[in-house]
């Protein structure tokens, strides 16, 4: 490098650095002197290569999803039944909550579930984000009705808000300090009442 040559731009570094802080403080409570300072930038860089806080924050989040939601997702693909995928599932994300290198719980979950009037666009946002979770859940177990695994008539739609409310709750759980071995244990309850759950939805 030459000499007071200014060191280059690593633009996924400062993305990451943007996503833990929005994980950690959420959008509302994170500043824009919060971000140029985690991300190593001005803020005449950060507009020129983010755009806006809320451009910013969007990019982040896809990120988490990108990084964060795929082993999960890909466990709920997986299993010979929807109660082993949807327990696999939710084991990994209780992992993944409490992981001691990682701020706890969910960004897509506790970013912006408050906040001012003007931050209504990226709540909006994020419960897009959250419904596409809901329709992932209805995927796998229409799957699983389709394979006589699930009984025809199970109101897929209702299990999966279940379950969705149940990962929401994990998150919570999660940056309120439970532990993984607290957040498997309320797994291994919210599966052993499986059937009632399925029994439930109306099938």
């Amino acid at each position: 490098m030459a000499r007071g040559r200014p060191p280059e731009f690593d633009r996924q570094k400062a993305l990451e650095a943007a996503m833990r802080l929005f994980w950690t403080r959420g959008y509302a409570g994170t500043s824009l002197t919060d971000l140029t300072e985690a991300m190593g930038i001005g803020r005449p860089s950060l507009y020129a290569s983010f755009g806006c806080k809320e451009e910013l924050f969007r990019e982040a989040a896809n990120l988490y999803n990108s990084l964060e939601g795929v082993l999960a997702w890909k466990a709920l693909d997986g299993g010979k039944t929807a109660r082993e995928a949807v327990e696999e599932m939710l084991l990994t994300h209780a992992a993944a909550y409490t992981n001691p290198d990682l701020p706890p719980g969910c960004m897509i979950v506790l970013s912006a579930l408050v906040g001012t009037p003007e931050d209504e666009e990226v709540r909006d946002f994020l419960a897009d984000c959250r419904k596409q979770g809901i329709a992932q859940f209805a995927a796998r177990l229409d799957r699983a009705v389709e394979e006589g695994d699930l009984p025809r008539g199970t109101d897929t739609n209702s299990v999966a808000l279940y379950l969705t409310t149940v990962l929401q709750g994990l998150s919570v759980q999660a940056r309120d300090g439970a532990t993984r071995a607290d957040l498997e244990r309320i797994v291994r309850q919210i599966m052993a009442g499986w059937d009632g759950v399925i029994a439930g939805s109306g099938a």
